[in-house]
């Protein structure tokens, strides 16, 4: 499994320049406002809290965070998407922190964060449960564990789609490529149940599922619009 790792670090590497393009459009939408909102539901922007933004991409969980007063650190395994997280902070002139780093081995502290968050993260880790153990280890206690997510490894390669949705600028090989990986990380169980389990197993508690926060976020059929319904599950460490 360690295989795929590397092969995620080479097909984001490549499609590093189109996905920074989109999120800077996406960063700059009405999105932002709608992203915000969601994270309303779990925590107040009036106090800064020490956030993990672990998968960050190109930063834009951490700037959006970051921009509302919160002490925002994020972590990728693609080098290149790092840089380019840099370079937007530096744009939007927050002080967020990046770094290299595996989202199943985060080097950090125990209890360094207030709130472990990703998006569209953890379909792609090939070991979960790991992953899921080490950020209760990172998490102060009483600390949020927020993950968006969809179940994209059982998405049909042949699902039917909008004219706009935000694969439509990836080039056909980096398609095959994605449709490849999602196999080879194919389980039987279906998410977000299994993802319960295991937080259960690593020491969360208070687990809770969101189904319908795809609804909020893609009301609207546009370039970011995700034709897989993403979910959001809420623990406490």
């Amino acid at each position: 499994m360690e295989n795929i790792k590397r092969e995620m670090i080479a097909y984001w590497s490549q499609r590093v320049d189109e996905f920074s393009a989109q999120r800077c459009r996406e960063f700059q939408s009405p999105k932002r406002q709608l992203w915000i909102e969601e994270f309303q539901r779990y925590f107040s922007m009036d106090a800064p809290l020490r956030i993990l933004d672990v998968g960050t991409g190109t930063g834009f969980f951490a700037n959006i965070l970051a921009l509302e007063g919160h002490d925002v650190v994020g972590i990728d395994l693609t080098e290149h998407m790092i840089v380019e997280a840099k370079r937007k902070a530096e744009l939007y002139h927050v002080p967020s922190a990046f770094y290299v780093m595996d989202a199943e081995r985060p080097e950090f502290p125990d209890a360094s964060f207030d709130v472990v968050i990703s998006r569209n993260l953890t379909w792609a880790l090939p070991n979960l449960g790991k992953a899921y153990k080490a950020w209760r280890r990172v998490l102060k206690d009483g600390g949020l564990l927020l993950n968006f997510d969809a179940d994209y490894c059982h998405e049909k390669a042949d699902m039917p789609l909008p004219a706009a949705h935000a694969h439509q600028q990836i080039a056909p090989s980096l398609l095959a490529e994605y449709e490849r990986m999602k196999t080879v990380l194919r389980r039987p169980e279906l998410r977000p149940q299994r993802d319960c389990e295991l937080l259960a197993e690593a020491g969360f508690r208070d687990v809770r599922m969101d189904l319908s926060v795809w609804k909020r976020i893609y009301r609207d059929v546009d370039e970011f619009y995700n034709p897989t319904p993403i979910f959001c599950i809420a623990a406490y460490a």
